[in-house]
C-alpha cells in the first residue's frame, strides 16, 4: 500500500490575499463589501429603537406623571426604583409571594418613601393577559395607595379597569 498523503484546507479571504485567514460568517455578512454599516438599523424616533427596559422605564414614568396630575405635591417626594427581580426571591415561599411585582418602603427621617417595581415578574404576569403599560400603572397605584393608607381606587379612579 502506498502512504496516504495528508490533505489540509486553509480558507483564505480572496479580497485580502493569500496567507490571510477568512473572515467569520458574521464579519462577512454584516460588512459584506468592506464598507461597514451604513447607518442605524432603526432611527431614534421609531419605537423599535428603544430597548425593552427603556420602554418599561417609560411606562413607569408615564404612570408617575399621571399620578402627579391627580395628586400634585402630595406624591412629589416619592422615589420610584426599578429592579430586575426581588433581592430575596429564592427565599420566598407560596405564603410570602405577595409583593412580587412591587414593594414600598415608608419615608424615614432624611429618606423619601420608595416604591420598587420588579421588571421581570411584571413582564411574566402581564404575558398575554393584559397590556404591560396598564399592569405597570396598576402596580404603581397599588404601592402608592399602600404608602398613603388609601384604597387603590381612591388613588386613581381608573385603577383595575384593565383587569375586568
Amino acid at each position: 500500500m502506498e502512504d496516504a498523503a495528508t490533505f489540509s484546507v486553509e480558507l483564505t479571504d480572496p479580497t485580502r490575499g493569500a496567507g490571510h485567514p477568512a473572515r467569520s460568517f458574521f464579519e462577512r455578512r454584516r460588512n459584506r463589501r468592506g464598507r461597514g454599516l451604513r447607518g442605524e438599523l432603526l432611527p431614534q424616533h421609531l419605537p423599535g429603537s428603544r430597548s425593552r427596559s427603556e420602554r418599561f422605564d417609560d411606562w413607569v414614568l408615564d404612570s408617575v406623571q399621571r399620578l402627579e396630575r391627580l395628586w400634585g405635591e402630595r406624591i412629589q417626594d416619592l422615589q420610584i426604583v426599578v429592579q430586575e427581580i426581588p433581592d430575596d426571591l429564592e427565599n420566598r415561599t407560596a405564603e410570602t409571594i405577595n409583593g412580587l411585582l412591587g414593594s414600598s418602603t415608608p419615608a424615614r427621617p432624611g429618606r423619601p418613601a420608595v416604591i420598587t417595581l420588579y421588571r421581570h415578574p411584571i413582564l411574566m404576569a402581564a404575558r398575554n393577559v393584559l397590556p404591560l403599560n396598564e399592569l405597570v400603572h396598576d402596580v404603581v397605584v397599588e404601592q402608592t395607595a399602600e404608602l398613603m393608607g388609601l384604597e387603590p381606587e381612591a388613588v386613581d379612579p381608573a385603577y383595575g379597569r384593565s383587569q375586568a
